[in-house]
């Protein structure tokens, strides 16, 4: 996901005039604020109401999409728990992402998908296969003539069975299907999947394995703790006095503790929503179970030219404020910090490592633009935080625009980029030895490394 707010509107420039940052930040920060957030969840529950409508779900699936396969395998129990009418739709990997700018890491995105579907699944009682290559086309395909025919109720009952023998590649498994279930013709598949595809753009969303309810999205699994509750809120659950049926896992750092002999490699941007809701907690996570911490920060991707769109910025900053809400973190006053700003702190990041306050830098500049509203491009909000990070600002205000810090940036997103990762915030967990145990990308897993480090100390 990006951190980019507006690649096609004025927003887009790597260093917008003051007004339009002014504009930019106070319009972020009016849309996603607690109660603004809650009236839009009221007005869509009256608007139910009054039209006597069913609590509808759509729901898109895209067959190559690893998350999409976890989201299948829950959907059953969606529709048997709460009283909702599921519209499920196919949507084509090619017209959510990999030939528009929403996703502008196609490649790596797929790949991602199977590696971290892998590690997740299983901690969700959920099933996916080690699948380091690519799906065959062939495979998707004939998944996708089985899929294309079925109602709503009868791709919630399949979906998971085909997916299960797509992804284990067993070509007599889904010839039995398509008999079991019927099939339709490559042309229709397409068809059919076009179409949900065209629904997606048209409530303008672009990415797979995405649940759609009350002018609201939630990415699969990991976001439906937050649909469950809001279900819940409107008389939705059948059973509320049961546990969520996929709760948000904890992020602790449990028992056992770490005497610095595996490291917890951080990758931030200061310019990233989700950076700015999870940095303080990997921080707390690699105290709390005593692993060495390194940060890695990296440019803003519009400042590396990556390309998004504005609903794209759109559902991240949404997303990010609905997560930090759910977390407890102070979020959502925002001042944009995109170009000189960013250039000017990364230009002290040295000297501020070099004084052992690196991790406490980025964590105040991340509070001041995406919590307190502070302008860090006027002297007066750099000054403020470059102080709440513990530092001398008569020392820092002579070392603002110093060269030399782009090289070791640059090394950090190469270092991302060879684990496989291209997102903010990513994250590395190292053995003693500095081999690689586990690289994922997103906050939604800081509760996994977490886990991975309890393993890890449990073999030490």
């Amino acid at each position: 996901m990006s951190e980019q707010v507006n690649e096609k509107g004025g927003a887009s420039e790597t260093d917008p005039n003051p007004v339009m940052r002014w504009l930019v930040s106070k319009l972020m920060t009016r849309l996603f604020t607690e109660k603004r957030m809650r009236a839009k969840r009221q007005k869509a529950e009256a608007r139910r109401k009054k039209t006597g409508g069913p609590h509808r779900i759509e729901y898109f699936h895209q067959l190559d999409d690893g998350y999409s396969h976890l989201a299948a395998q829950v959907l059953p129990a969606i529709a048997q728990r709460y009283h909702v009418e599921i519209t499920c739709h196919l949507v084509s990997s090619h017209h959510s992402g990999a030939e528009n700018d929403n996703i502008p890491e196609p490649d790596l995105l797929s790949r991602l998908s199977r590696f971290d579907a892998f590690h997740v699944a299983p901690e969700y009682g959920l099933e996916f296969p080690k699948h380091d290559e690519p799906l065959l086309p062939e495979l998707s395909a004939r998944a996708a003539e089985i899929l294309a025919v079925q109602s709503s109720q009868s791709f919630i009952e399949c979906a998971a069975e085909v997916g299960g023998a797509m992804w284990a590649g067993n070509f007599h498994a889904l010839e039995k299907l398509a008999k079991k279930y019927g099939s339709v013709s490559s042309e229709s598949a397409e068809k059919k999947q076009l179409a949900g595809s065209q629904r997606l753009t048209d409530i303008k969303h672009y990415s797979g394995a995405m649940f759609y309810y009350g002018d609201e999205w939630y990415w699969g699994v990991d976001r439906l703790y937050q649909l469950e509750k809001r279900l819940a809120s409107v008389g939705a659950d059948l059973n509320p006095d049961q546990a969520l049926l996929l709760d948000r896992p904890a992020c602790e750092a449990g028992p056992l503790k770490d005497n610095g002999s595996l490291t917890l490699e951080v990758f931030p941007s200061l310019r990233s929503p989700y950076s700015a809701i999870s940095f303080d907690r990997a921080v707390k996570l690699a105290r709390d179970s005593g692993v060495k911490l390194v940060v890695r920060p990296v440019l803003p991707m519009i400042m590396r030219g990556v390309p998004a769109t504005r609903e794209k910025g759109m559902y991240i900053f949404m997303d990010a404020a609905r997560e930090a809400h759910a977390a407890g973190i102070a979020y959502g006053n925002f001042s944009d910090p995109i170009g000189d700003p960013v250039r000017r702190a990364y230009s002290l990041y040295p000297w501020a490592e070099a004084q052992g306050r690196g991790a406490e830098f980025i964590s105040s500049f991340l509070s001041c633009a995406f919590a307190q509203g502070v302008n860090t491009n006027r002297a007066s909000g750099l000054k403020k935080m470059v102080e709440q990070a513990g530092l001398d600002w008569g020392k820092a205000k002579r070392l603002i625009g110093n060269p030399g810090w782009e090289a070791a940036l640059e090394e950090n997103r190469l270092a991302m980029y060879e684990a496989g990762l291209w997102g903010v915030p990513s994250f590395r967990l190292l053995d003693a030895n500095d081999q690689e145990v586990l690289s994922l990308w997103g906050q939604d897993r800081l509760w996994l490394f977490a886990r991975e480090i309890q393993r890890q100390l449990v073999t030490v």
